[in-house]
């Protein structure tokens, strides 16, 4: 298959999970928004179609999803989430394709780099959209950090699985492993 249409239909596979996964927390909002459901396709999308795809993917699911469902809220939420998941994909992607070796350790260096950046570009965006004096320091790690642990803690989990079990099946190819 032409690799162009494969990223291309992975792209869009990642973005209809995008939209989807949020139903399944949907209904707990408190749940919903420690889980971080939309933010596992677009790590995936990433590592799987490269920065660009990522970051395209990333940009567009939180607008799409507010545009199309109301959730998250256009502003600042969807708006602040669309630089975030947009960071996540293109160094996620751009990281794991500059990688010398791809293999599960790689990956989990891409995968914590492509998080805590998408975290830091998020912050940055809610200043530039709130104001400093309401968005501080103290409501940055909460927000970033303690109430979406849940959520790190699974895309730490789900993700390097999945690629995993994508190597197994002859999807992704693990370049040479690291010693």
């Amino acid at each position: 298959m032409n690799h162009s249409v494969k990223n291309m239909t992975t792209a869009g596979l990642m973005l209809a999970l995008g939209l989807l996964l949020p139903f399944l927390t949907g209904q707990i909002p408190a749940i919903g928004s420690q889980l971080c459901p939309m933010h596992l396709p677009v790590l995936l999308c990433g590592f799987l179609c490269g920065w660009k795809y990522g970051l395209g993917v990333g940009f567009l699911l939180p607008l799409l999803r507010s545009a199309l469902f109301g959730m998250p809220v256009m502003y600042p939420a969807a708006l602040a989430m669309a630089f975030e998941l947009g960071t996540y994909g293109l160094v996620s992607g751009w990281l794991w394709q500059v990688s010398k070796y791809q293999c599960v350790k790689a990956l989990y260096r891409c995968l914590i780099a492509a998080m805590l950046a998408g975290r830091i570009v998020w912050g940055l965006v809610e200043v530039v959209l709130l104001g400093l004096g309401n968005f501080g320091w103290q409501m940055f790690l909460g927000t970033a950090f303690v109430t979406t642990l849940p959520g790190i803690v699974l895309q730490l989990i789900l993700v390097p699985m999945a690629m995993v079990a994508l190597h197994r099946a002859g999807v992704v190819h693990f370049r040479q492993q690291a010693v």
